[in-house]
């Protein structure tokens, strides 16, 4: 027998409120040392210890940022500087970072969710044993607003480093000599209960300046959903009996850049096109071109297109704009809702305009409630970046019991930000540029 959108949306009120007593929250704090243009020194840490973040990796880079937590999003990550040695001060990324809604709609029309304001995300922040956190620490969190006001606190954010392998590695001009790094990350983590579902909503920074977001969907197949004998789901257990219902996780980011300490950041798009041979030429040619993104833009994944967020302050050593690319990750892009069919927004900042769906703070007369909405030409000159990473999740028999995490997710990398690979050993410091062999 079906079972009805009203059914499905208590058995998740339902685990949500069980889970009340593990929740968990902190007071907002502001973030730790930014780096100003040159002539300034980096601005002293701003957040007291137990929510602030700094961890120098093995590999010589330091990562420095504060945290807080809030009811509806869950783990914020604010003022995230990044120092790489060779470099006197740290250089500010991010002014905040955080999810900006999980959107779940179910193939057969009947159930649809925003997790993050409708479904309890924040509130479902779940206790981690040491295990799940290896080498590292556990802090406390606090929720604002806890279900379960008699127990606020859980031990809910993971910190810790590991090895991700291969930074680089090249063999010397001599042949005797092969220069290598294993490379070092520090991961910010917690997981995130909502029905049936366990989130664990990942953040990795990386000894190369490299950060990535990611979401990791586990837990369980909701029991109420084996209910898909329309073509809409996938047989699960024995025989063709029990159709698991599909359904799709379409996962936002939002990020506040505040490159060099400065707000004014610029965005731009490169897209480059592969032309026929011609003129003679053995293979085809490829041009590559640039768009300046001077107003609000909803865009699109294309082949060879990209993005990046430009400082407007800094520069690296050799005299290059700092900037950071945005590197999309495996989509399923989902065309159902129009704040769903595009890949990347870039708005105007916007205090009230703080989830991508279903937007909880009050805009003003007329002001839409999905980020598609917040696209309305104005002029960027403090961008917002948001990251919309789609999972059509059809269900196999591997998906119990319990379900292997599957992850959505995307990155930012640094272009620019440092005049060379931050990780450079110094045998090969002098190599930047244009280097003859035996000049």
């Amino acid at each position: 027998m079906r079972v009805n959108r009203i059914s499905r949306a208590r058995s998740r009120t339902a685990v949500g409120l069980s889970v009340a007593a593990l929740a968990v929250g902190a007071t907002t704090a502001a973030g730790p040392a930014v780096a100003q243009p040159k002539a300034a020194p980096a601005a002293a840490p701003s957040c007291s210890t137990a929510y602030k973040i700094e961890q120098k990796l093995s590999t010589g880079t330091t990562w420095r940022m504060c945290w807080h937590y809030e009811s509806e999003a869950g783990l914020v990550l604010e003022n995230i500087s990044y120092q790489p040695k060779g470099e006197a001060q740290p250089i500010k990324v991010l002014t905040s970072a955080k999810l900006g809604q999980i959107h779940v709609p179910y193939d057969d029309g009947k159930a649809e969710y925003d997790d993050l304001t409708g479904a309890g995300f924040g509130q479902g922040l779940m206790k981690m044993a040491p295990g799940e956190c290896p080498g590292g620490t556990i802090k406390t969190v606090k929720i604002p607003n806890a279900w379960d006001p008699q127990h606020p606190n859980v031990n809910g954010l993971c910190t810790t480093t590991r090895s991700r392998g291969h930074a680089y590695r090249m063999e010397a001009d001599t042949g005797n000599k092969v220069f290598q790094t294993q490379g070092k990350d520090l991961l910010i983590y917690t997981v995130n209960k909502v029905g049936w579902y366990e989130y664990i909503s990942e953040w990795r920074f990386q000894d190369d300046g490299t950060i990535s977001m990611n979401i990791g969907a586990t837990g369980s197949l909701s029991p109420g959903d084996y209910d898909a004998g329309d073509g809409r789901g996938w047989p699960i257990g024995k025989g063709a009996k029990a159709y698991a219902t599909s359904h799709s996780h379409n996962v936002f980011w939002r990020l506040d850049f505040g490159l060099d300490g400065s707000s004014k950041n610029k965005v731009e798009q490169y897209d480059s096109v592969v032309s026929p041979p011609r003129n003679g030429n053995e293979g085809p040619t490829n041009k590559t071109t640039l768009t300046k993104v001077t107003k609000e833009l909803a865009g699109d994944a294309a082949n060879m297109r990209w993005w990046r967020v430009v400082s407007d302050t800094g520069k690296n050593k050799d005299n290059h704009a700092r900037s950071y690319e945005i590197v999309p990750g495996a989509t399923t892009k989902y065309l159902g809702r129009p704040f769903t069919k595009h890949d990347v927004y870039f708005t105007e900042y916007k205090k009230c305009e703080q989830f991508a769906t279903d937007n909880l703070l009050n805009c003003g007369a007329g002001a839409g409630k999905s980020v598609d909405t917040y696209v309305n030409g104005q002029t960027l000159t403090h961008p917002i970046v948001w990251v919309n990473v789609g999972f059509h999740h059809i269900a196999r028999d591997e998906d119990q019991q319990p379900m292997p995490v599957h992850w959505q997710g995307f990155s930012i990398a640094p272009r620019d930000v440092t005049a060379m690979n931050p990780l450079t050993p110094p045998e090969l410091a002098d190599q930047n540029g244009h280097v003859e062999n035996g000049s």
